[in-house]
């Protein structure tokens, strides 16, 4: 008889945590585009559920509430209109992730095709945004796109990923001079850029 507890849990491992749902949205709206990137969509059964959800906290440092995607749309800007800005973001730090990480829901097994694949990500993401007709937060993935590729170009990863989480604050709840000052610090290779977008990513917390 099959045990009334998680199989993982059963075999004494910690139990999987089921990816967000703006993950599964993502899978099926890459499903239902076909081409290229739909023929390398991993696909989730009841065996590896939760694999992507785990490396996706492996690839941001956090919980689920501080996704890029989430943060994002977790913003007053995203009134509205959360679901679809959290499936955007969500489809743009997949493409980062394919360029630079470990993406959950793209499988590319050889370097090249990753990059073309993260590259229709970033612009599938951006279509969509544009489509809602928001430009400054077409400029803000678009700088942070290009400040977190830098950053990785650099050697630095943990400050990438703190562009992203600036990044994604700013598209949910705008742009401050704070992350204007830490983008031109990231630019100039400055030493004080990861603090600055650390602080930066933190903003909406200290206005509350």
């Amino acid at each position: 008889m099959s045990p009334a507890f998680p199989r993982s849990i059963a075999d004494g491992l910690p139990a999987r945590t089921p990816e967000p749902p703006a993950l599964s949205r993502l899978r099926e709206l890459l499903l239902e585009q076909g081409g290229l990137v739909a023929s390398l969509v991993r696909i989730v059964d009841a065996s590896s559920e939760g694999d992507g959800a785990a490396s996706d906290r492996d690839a941001r440092g956090g919980e689920d509430s501080t996704r890029p995607a989430a943060l994002a749309a977790a913003g007053p800007r995203a009134d509205g209109h959360r679901d679809e800005y959290e499936l955007l973001v969500e489809a743009i730090y997949e493409g980062y992730l394919l360029h630079y990480g470990r993406p959950r829901v793209v499988l590319a097994r050889e370097a090249d095709v990753g990059v073309l694949a993260g590259d229709r990500l970033y612009a599938i993401g951006l279509e969509r945004l544009v489509a809602l007709g928001d430009a400054d937060a077409v400029a803000e993935l678009a700088d942070t796109i290009m400040l977190s590729a830098l950053a990785q170009g650099s050697g630095e990863a943990e400050l990438a990923e703190e562009i992203w989480h600036a990044g994604a604050r700013a598209v949910g709840w705008g742009p401050t001079a704070e992350h204007a000052r830490a983008k031109a610090l990231v630019l100039e290779g400055s030493d004080e850029a990861l603090e600055a977008m650390r602080t930066s990513a933190q903003a909406h917390l200290r206005a509350r």
